[in-house]
């Protein structure tokens, strides 16, 4: 079958490989329905991660079972599925903490831009949709694996309460639907720091109320101006610079509350300055297992779209095109069609 390696910086293919094969008793399975690129696949694919030997790539999917191992009860084949980017048992100290992110058997998925993808501890990773989902239903079904639930858990992390004032830093796919969770959180202030009109557009339909287009120390006045030299009680961190987490620690008011997902890459913190900042930090990896079952509600009755987040859809065979696009932000996150 084709599949997608990224086989050095910017050398990113879509070419032969092995089909999955069941490997453990836990194993699932399934035929992909669609797949995307993720803004992280692209730190690996500019050289920022470093990349040693081929890497077969992608971690968001949603699709049909076709096979189960001898220990897998909760889905069957010819269910319907969206499984978490991070691979959990469901069951272990930190799975029923809601932490599934840190499982003690925790993997990462991997290899899912192709049209098969093996699912390791497939009752832990895997919630089965309520039937066969509207063909229209599946880009938001996909965002649910990783996009949306990591955009959720960023507002989570946060604290996000009814009425609250949330700023989200980062106006790429995850910041994009950080706004659309806080929205549902019932944030009634929703500030999108972003300068790019199309991504704005996006962030106002998902529920911003605001928009600052300036960054750094400019950007940081502009949301202590619209709080009245306040600042807010919860603010989303989505990029992961250096740039954006001293962005998103100072909008945040004594008390506030910083969720930060987006990848650190060069972030270094200074101990005596969050000391006295008096701000809370929670993040990193999603625990996306926990909030699936809801979001996959919250599609399924069609109260959310995040699927107007992939303004970019290709077949897989064309992956190097989308990863160019998203590279040069001509797209905010491309769908692989299947």
């Amino acid at each position: 079958m084709l599949g997608t390696v990224l086989r050095a910086p910017r050398d990113i293919r879509c070419e032969e490989v092995d089909e999955p094969k069941i490997l453990k008793p836990t194993d699932a399975i399934i035929r992909l329905s669609a797949s995307c690129i993720c803004g992280s696949d692209l730190w690996p694919y500019r050289g920022i991660q470093p990349v040693s030997e081929p890497m077969r790539m992608g971690h968001e999917y949603c699709g049909v079972v076709v096979e189960v191992s001898s220990a897998v009860r909760t889905v069957k084949p010819g269910q319907f599925v969206v499984g978490s980017f991070c691979i959990s048992d469901n069951t272990c100290p930190h799975c029923r903490f809601g932490f599934q992110s840190s499982c003690e058997q925790r993997e990462f998925m991997s290899a899912a831009q192709a049209p098969l993808a093996r699912v390791p501890l497939a009752d832990g990773t895997l919630v089965a949709t309520p039937a066969m989902p509207a063909d229209d239903l599946i880009p938001s079904l996909l965002a649910t694996s990783d996009v949306l639930g990591t955009g959720w858990y960023a507002a989570d992390a946060a604290r996000v309460q009814e009425g609250c004032t949330a700023v989200v830093v980062g106006d790429g796919a995850v910041g994009l639907m950080g706004v659309l969770a806080a929205k549902q959180m019932g944030a009634a202030r929703i500030i999108a720091m972003s300068r790019h009109k199309q991504r704005q557009d996006l962030a106002l339909e998902f529920g911003a109320t605001d928009i600052v287009a300036e960054r750094g120390d400019d950007g940081v006045a502009k949301v202590k101006a619209l709080t009245a030299g306040v600042g807010a009680e919860s603010v989303l961190e989505c990029v992961g610079t250096q740039e954006s987490m001293a962005q998103a620690i100072a909008c945040a008011r004594p008390g506030g509350s910083i969720g930060f997902v987006g990848v650190p890459h060069g972030v270094q913190l200074d101990g005596q300055s969050l000391f006295f900042a008096q701000k809370s930090l929670l993040g990193g990896p999603a625990p996306v297992r926990r909030f699936l079952p809801h979001l996959i509600e919250l599609v399924w009755e069609r109260k959310i779209n995040p699927g107007k987040v992939f303004d970019h859809q290709i077949p897989l065979r064309d992956v190097a095109a989308g990863y160019r696009a998203m590279d040069e932000r001509r797209a905010i996150k491309a769908m692989l069609r299947l």
